[in-house]
C-alpha cells in the first residue's frame, strides 16, 4: 500500500497550488498554531572555514602515525563538501580510507541534522553511517530516532533502520510512525517507509506494509486519508481518495465512495493550468443505486468548468453540468452543488474586449430540478455594447444591442428570436461633494415568435419602441462628531432620481429571461423593475433615499444608516408584493450596519409597506466575538410572499473554544412558521500543531423534488449523517484546512462572515 501527503482532504496531502493569471485555485489555511521547527546554526560558518573535497578537521589535541591514521580528541570538528561533524573524538584510517567518531556527535548537511553515539565514513564505498541516532529534518517539524543512518556517498539518500518518525513534539507524540526502515530521498523529496505501524498518543491503530510521503511542497501520487461517515440515506459511507500527480500543471483525484445501503460510487476530479487557460472536470457516477426498487438506471453528475484568457483580448468561460435524475443531489450528494438547489447553470461564453467596445457570444441554458415549467435556454445571445466620448461635448454616447434565440424542450411553449438595441446619451458629472448622471435612450426591441396557440395573445411579429430618461444626483455632506470623547466624523447623503418610461402594453410578447428583481434599498435608483426585457415596466417617478455613516478618524465606517422610497406619479404602478393592489408608492426600504467595538456587529435590511402596515421582505444579522476566533451569529429572515406563502426562520451559528486543543462549531435552523427545526449542525474538532480530529453530525430537512422518473422511494423528510474526518497539519509547515469554515460551510445554508469582526 502506498500513501502520499500532498493534497488536502482527510486527508493526508499537503494543499496543491496551480497558480496563473487567468485562476488561482489552493486551500485556506486555518488559525492552528504550527509546530515550533528546532534550528541549529551552521557547522561551517561557526569555523570560518570554507569546505571543499578534501577533509578538514579542526580540534584541541592531535596525534599522527604518517602514512597510516591520525587521531583527534577535544572539540574536534570535521568539513567536508556539504557534510560536517562536531564529535568528542574523530580518528582517520588512510589504509583503508575510513573515519570513525564518537562522543555526542552531530553531524549535518543540507537536509538534515543528526545527533549520534558514534559515526563512520567510508571513502571507497562512498557511505556513511551513524548510530544510536536521532535527527531533525530541516525546514520541517519531521523528526524521529533510528538505531542506525546510512547516507550513500553523494548525500541524497538517507536509509533510517529500526527508526520512529512524528512531526509532533514532546516526550510521547500525539502521533507516531515507527517502521523496520525509512528511505528519505532529498531528489525526489520523499520519504518511504517500509513496515509501517502508527500509533496514537503511544496507542498503535495501524499497520501498513509500504507507504510513502512527501517531505517538501512538491506534490506526489498516492492515497489520501479516508473519510468515514454515516446516514440514514446512504448507510455507512468511506471515501478512499486516489490523488494522482499527472504533470507540473496537471492533476486528477479518483475516489471511490462505499454506500452500505447504495453501493459504490466513483467520484472523479481532473484539473488543469496552462498558461492562461485552466478547468476542472468532475464525474460521479453510480451504476446502480441498491435503494430504489423500481429503477435500476445508473446514476451520474458530469460538469465542465473552464475559464481564461488568449490573444490578449478574448476571453472564454464555460461552466457545463448535466445530471442522471432531479434527486440526485437530494440522494446522493455533491460537493460541486448544494442538496437544495433547484436548478443547474449551464453556460459558455466568449467576449472580445476592443478600446472602445466589446461583444460576448453566449450559450446558456438551465436544469431545472423538479416537474416545472422547463426553462427557455439561448442559442445564441450575441450582445455588442460601445461607449464612445464626444469631441466638444462632456457627453458619451452609449449603444447596447442584443440578439438572442430562445428556444425550449417545451413544445406547448412559444419560442422566439429577440433583438433589441439601446441608444443614447449619458452625461455624467461627479465631484467629492456632489454628482448628477444624466441619461436619455431610446429603446428598440423586435421579437419574432413561434409555436403560438390560437388563443394566446402573443403575436407573431412585434415591434417596441420606448423612451427612457434618467436623472440621478445626490449631494455629499460631512461634519465633526464627538461621541464618548472620542473624534468622529458624520456624513449625511441624500440622493434623488427621476425616471420615465412611458406606458405600453406588452401582453402580445411572451416571457422568456425576465423576472422581478430584488426590492431593497439599493434597487430604488435602479432604472428597471425586472432582470430581462419583455417586460420594461412604464415609470414615471421619483426615487428618493438618505444615508447617514459615523466614521472614525482611521476612516472605519462604524454605523451606517439609509432609508428611502419610490413615489409614482403615473395610476397603474403595483407594489411587487402586491400586484392586484395599485399604489402611489413603493414599500418603504431601510437599512442598518451598526459596528461600535471589535467585538460587535449588527445588519438589518427592511422594506416595509407603510399603506398595510406590514414587513414584505426583512433579514437581520447580529454577530458577537467574545474571543480570538470565537463567535456566535444570530440570523432572522422573514419573506411575507414565497409562492402565496410566507416564510419566517431564525439560526444560530456559533464556534467556541471549549479546551486549549478542542473546538465546537454549532448551527441551528428553526422554521417559526411551520414550527419545526430544517438543520442542526454540530461539530467537535481536536487540532494540535500537527494532526487533528474532526466529528460532525448533521440533520437536515430533505429537499422534496418531483421528477418524472419517480426516483422518490425510501426518503425520509430528514436526513442524519455522522462524520469522523482526520486532518493533518503539514509536514513542510503547511496547514491543511480552514476547520471552522470548513464546517460552517457544510450547512445547507452556509456562514456568511461579518465584515469587521477578525475570526
Amino acid at each position: 500500500m502506498r500513501f502520499s501527503l500532498n493534497k488536502i482532504s482527510l486527508v493526508f496531502l499537503l494543499p496543491c497550488t496551480f497558480t496563473s493569471n487567468a485562476q488561482n485555485t489552493e486551500i485556506n489555511t486555518n488559525s492552528v498554531s504550527l509546530c515550533p521547527i528546532p534550528t541549529y546554526d551552521n557547522i561551517a560558518d561557526k569555523t570560518g572555514k570554507s569546505a571543499n573535497e578534501n577533509f578538514t578537521i579542526l580540534s584541541s589535541t592531535s596525534s599522527i602515525k604518517k602514512g597510516e591514521y591520525a587521531n583527534f580528541t577535544g572539540g574536534v570538528t570535521l568539513l567536508n563538501q556539504d557534510k560536517s561533524v562536531v564529535a568528542n573524538e574523530l580518528s582517520v584510517n588512510r589504509t583503508n580510507s575510513t573515519v570513525n567518531a564518537n562522543g555526542d556527535i552531530h553531524f549535518q548537511n543540507k537536509g538534515i541534522d543528526i545527533f549520534a553515539d558514534s559515526l563512520n565514513i567510508n571513502q571507497l564505498q562512498k557511505t556513511t553511517s551513524l548510530t544510536a541516532t536521532s535527527y531533525q529534518l530541516n525546514d520541517s517539524p519531521g523528526h524521529g530516532s533510528a538505531e542506525k543512518i546510512n547516507i550513500n556517498g553523494n548525500g541524497k539518500t538517507l536509509s533510517f533502520i529500526d527508526s520512529s518518525f512524528t512531526t509532533c513534539y514532546g516526550p510521547v507524540p500525539d502521533w507516531q510512525m515507527r517502521a523496520s526502515e525509512i528511505t528519505i530521498s532529498s531528489d525526489e523529496k520523499s520519504l518511504e517507509a517500509y513496515n509501517a505501524r502508527f500509533s496514537l498518543f503511544d496507542i498503535p491503530v495501524l499497520y501498513v506494509p509500504y507507504l510513502t510521503m512527501p517531505i517538501g511542497t512538491d506534490r506526489q501520487s498516492g492515497f489520501l486519508y479516508p473519510t468515514i461517515s454515516s446516514s440514514n440515506s446512504s448507510g455507512i459511507e468511506i471515501e478512499t481518495p486516489y490523488y494522482v500527480n499527472i504533470a507540473e500543471n496537471m492533476d486528477a483525484t479518483i475516489t471511490p465512495r462505499y454506500m452500505s445501503d447504495r453501493g459504490t460510487q466513483l467520484i472523479t476530479e481532473f484539473r488543469y493550468l496552462e498558461g492562461l487557460q485552466s478547468g476542472q472536470v468532475d464525474i460521479e457516477y453510480l451504476n446502480k443505486d441498491k435503494k430504489l426498487i423500481n429503477n435500476d438506471d445508473s446514476r451520474y453528475l458530469a460538469r465542465f468548468q473552464h475559464i481564461g484568457t488568449f490573444s490578449e483580448r478574448f476571453r472564454a468561460h464555460v461552466d457545463y453540468t448535466t445530471i442522471s435524475d432531479d434527486n440526485y443531489l437530494v440522494d446522493l450528494g455533491s460537493s460541486q452543488f448544494n442538496s437544495n438547489d433547484s436548478y443547474l447553470y449551464q453556460v459558455g461564453e466568449i467576449s472580445y474586449f476592443a478600446d472602445n467596445w466589446q461583444t460576448t457570444l453566449k450559450l446558456q441554458d438551465f436544469e431545472v430540478l423538479g416537474n416545472h415549467q422547463r426553462s427557455y435556454k439561448t442559442l445564441p445571445q450575441i450582445e455588442i455594447s460601445r461607449q464612445q466620448k464626444l469631441d466638444n461635448f462632456d457627453g458619451i454616447l452609449d449603444i447596447y444591442s442584443e440578439l438572442s434565440s430562445f428556444d425550449t424542450a417545451d413544445k406547448t411553449q412559444p419560442t422566439a428570436q429577440r433583438y433589441h438595441v439601446e441608444a443614447g446619451l449619458l452625461y455624467p458629472i461627479a465631484s467629492p461633494a456632489w454628482f448628477l448622471n444624466s441619461e436619455v435612450k431610446v429603446l428598440q426591441t423586435n421579437y419574432h415568435q413561434k409555436n403560438i396557440n390560437d388563443d394566446s395573445p402573443l403575436e407573431k411579429n412585434v415591434s417596441r419602441t420606448l423612451p427612457k430618461i434618467r436623472f440621478h444626483g445626490g449631494v455629499n455632506f460631512d461634519r465633526n462628531l464627538t461621541l464618548f470623547n472620542k473624534g468622529y466624523s458624520q456624513t449625511l447623503e441624500p440622493q434623488l432620481q427621476y425616471l420615465y418610461i412611458p406606458e405600453k402594453d406588452q401582453n402580445n410578447i411572451g416571457i422568456y429571461d425576465t423576472t422581478n428583481l430584488q426590492d431593497d434599498y439599493n434597487g430604488l435608483f435602479r432604472d428597471r423593475r425586472f432582470s430581462g426585457i419583455d417586460r420594461i415596466a412604464q415609470a414615471n417617478q421619483i426615487s428618493w433615499g438618505v444615508t447617514s455613516r459615523i466614521l472614525t478618524e482611521e476612516n472605519n465606517e462604524v454605523l451606517r444608516f439609509s432609508l428611502g422610497r419610490i413615489v409614482y406619479f403615473n395610476e397603474s404602478n403595483f407594489n411587487s408584493s402586491e400586484q392586484d393592489t395599485v399604489v402611489d408608492k413603493s414599500a418603504l426600504a431601510a437599512d442598518i450596519f451598526l459596528h461600535l467595538s471589535r467585538n460587535w456587529q449588527f445588519s438589518s435590511d427592511i422594506q416595509y409597506n407603510t399603506d398595510l402596515g406590514v414587513t414584505n421582505k426583512s433579514q437581520t444579522s447580529l454577530d458577537y466575538l467574545f474571543a480570538n476566533n470565537q463567535t456566535i451569529q444570530l440570523n432572522h429572515r422573514y419573506t411575507r410572499d414565497v409562492s402565496g406563502e410566507s416564510l419566517e426562520q431564525m439560526s444560530l451559528a456559533t464556534n467556541v473554544k471549549i479546551a486549549s486543543r478542542w473546538q465546537f462549531v454549532g448551527r441551528f435552523t428553526q422554521d417559526l412558521k411551520g414550527k419545526r427545526s430544517i438543520e442542526s449542525y454540530a461539530g467537535l474538532e481536536y487540532s494540535s500543531c500537527c494532526w487533528g480530529i474532526r466529528f460532525t453530525y448533521h440533520r437536515n430537512i430533505n429537499s422534496k423534488i418531483d421528477d418524472a422518473l419517480n426516483i422518490n422511494e425510501n426518503r425520509d423528510a430528514f436526513d442524519s449523517s455522522f462524520n469522523v474526518q482526520f486532518v493533518y497539519n503539514g509536514i513542510n509547515n503547511n496547514k491543511s484546512s480552514n476547520s471552522v469554515g470548513d464546517m460552517f460551510n457544510s450547512s445547507i445554508f452556509g456562514y456568511k462572515r461579518p465584515y469587521f469582526l477578525n475570526n
